[in-house]
């Protein structure tokens, strides 16, 4: 019960950076590795978020070799390191589960200027 207070404290949030559907992100993610830890960036354009308090997540998503990879990320993840914001996106959906279905230039979102 502590650790919900914890991470549902307000001074908390401010760790989070503000980013929305359509931003490119670089996510560290720490993997463990036998005994050490070691941090691994995953790096795509959110295409969703789910609101809900302390169990908020996004979805990045990344083409990789021809291949499109999706990562559901906890908000307050003790997994997820840190977020960064690469750059910001335009886009006018809330979800952009569309790209899913798109290859090459027309899978890209535009930038804000």
């Amino acid at each position: 019960m502590d650790a919900l207070k914890i991470i549902s404290d307000p001074s908390l949030k401010a760790e989070v950076p503000a980013f929305e559907v359509g931003d490119t992100v670089r996510v560290q993610v720490r993997i463990k590795e036998g005994e050490k830890y070691r941090l691994q960036a995953f790096e795509g354009t959110v295409i969703a978020k789910r609101h809900g308090g302390i169990q908020e997540t996004f979805t990045v998503r990344r083409v990789a070799h021809g291949t499109g990879i999706e990562r559901v990320f906890p908000i307050h993840s003790p997994v997820v390191d840190s977020i960064t914001v690469v750059r910001k996106g335009k886009v006018r959906r809330s979800k952009l589960y569309y790209l899913r279905g798109r290859v090459g230039k027309a899978a890209k979102v535009k930038e804000q200027l």
